[in-house]
C-alpha cells in the first residue's frame, strides 16, 4: 500500500464473479513502483517486459489472461522502475535485471512475501531468474515467459540497445520505428493487424529521455552467468514463441539444458499463445 494512505481498490468483472484489485506506491531504493494486486491462491510476484507496463500487458494481445489467472492465483504485478506510473532514474547501471532483482526482493519484503512464485515476461523473466540466484529460499517456483537474448548471443542487441538509445536521445525515434517496422512478428502474431503500431503507440507514449535512459540500461542487462543458474533447485516452467530475434528459442533451450527439470512450452501459432494462461495456472497450481 501507499505509505501513510490507505489501499485504492477496484473491481473487475470475471466470469459472473468479481475480483478485487489493490493498487498502492512503494518506495523502493529512492523511487517509488505502483503494483497491484488480485485474487487468490499461490502467490505470483510478476515482472513485465521492457517499455511495457501493468497497463499494456492488458491490452490485446495478451500473453497471460491477468483477469483469469487471478481467479486461481494471489497476482501481484508491479510497474518497474522507469516503467508505467513507477518512478524513473537517470543511472543506467540501476535497469539492469540484476539491479531490477533487488527492487523486487525490497517490494516483496514491504509486502510481506516471505516465499512466492516469481515470474514474468523478457526483461521480467531475466529479473526472475536473478531473484532465484540471489534469493533462492524465496523461490518457491519459476515462470519464464519469452526469454529474451542472453550470454554471447546479446552481443548484437546490446548494440542495437545502444543505437536506439543514441537516436532517441536525438530527436530521432521515428527512426527506430520504422526500424521496428522491418523486423516480423513473432509466429503467433505475423497474420495479426496492428502489432507494429501497438509498438510505435507504446514507444510514443514515453518522454523520450526516460526512453533512451532505458535502452541505455537495458544494454548493461544480462541473465545469470550459467553455472549460477544451473543451481536453481525450484521448479521452472519455460513459455517461449518462435520467430522473434529478440527472444529466440536457444535461450530457451539453453535453460532447459542448464534446468533439466524445466518443462519447456513453446507457441508459433495463435491457438498455442491462448494456453498460455491455463498453463502458467496449472503449473502454479499443481
Amino acid at each position: 500500500m501507499t505509505e501513510g494512505s490507505g489501499r485504492p481498490e477496484a473491481c473487475v468483472a470475471v466470469g459472473r464473479t468479481e475480483v478485487r484489485v489493490a493498487v498502492g506506491r512503494t518506495e523502493v531504493r529512492g523511487v517509488e513502483l505502483e503494483h497491484e494486486r488480485r485474487g487468490s491462491g499461490p502467490t505470483l510476484l510478476w515482472g513485465h517486459g521492457l517499455t511495457s507496463s501493468r497497463a499494456d500487458e492488458l491490452t490485446p494481445p495478451v500473453l497471460i489472461d491477468w483477469d483469469r489467472a487471478s481467479a486461481s492465483l494471489d497476482v501481484i504485478r508491479y510497474d518497474a522502475r522507469g516503467h508505467g506510473r513507477s518512478g524513473f532514474t537517470t543511472d543506467p547501471s540501476g535497469y539492469g535485471w540484476d539491479e531490477l532483482a533487488i527492487d523486487q526482493l525490497a517490494l516483496a519484503d514491504h509486502l510481506g512475501l516471505d516465499r512466492y512464485a516469481v515470474g514474468g515476461a523478457s526483461m521480467g523473466a531475466g529479473t526472475a531468474l536473478h531473484v532465484a540466484v540471489a534469493a533462492p529460499e524465496r523461490v518457491s517456483a519459476l515462470a519464464l515467459v519469452i526469454p529474451p537474448t542472453a550470454w554471447g548471443n546479446r552481443r548484437e542487441q546490446v548494440s542495437a540497445y545502444g543505437r536506439m538509445a543514441e537516436l532517441i536521445a536525438g530527436g530521432r525515434l521515428d527512426a527506430v520505428i520504422a526500424a521496428g517496422r522491418l523486423v516480423a512478428a513473432p509466429d503467433p502474431f505475423v497474420d495479426l493487424d496492428g502489432w507494429h503500431d501497438r509498438s510505435a503507440e507504446r514507444l510514443r507514449a514515453f518522454d523520450p529521455a526516460r526512453l533512451a535512459g532505458l535502452f541505455l540500461g537495458a544494454a548493461t542487462a544480462d541473465l545469470p552467468p550459467p553455472d549460477a543458474v544451473a543451481a536453481i533447485e525450484a521448479p521452472v516452467l519455460i513459455l517461449a514463441w518462435t520467430g522473434d530475434p529478440g527472444h529466440p528459442v536457444e535461450t530457451a533451450d539453453r535453460l532447459a539444458e542448464l534446468l533439466p527439470g524445466a518443462e519447456v512450452v513453446r507457441a508459433s501459432t495463435a491457438d498455442e499463445l491462448d494456453t498460455w494462461t491455463d498453463r502458467l495456472v496449472g503449473f502454479l497450481t499443481g
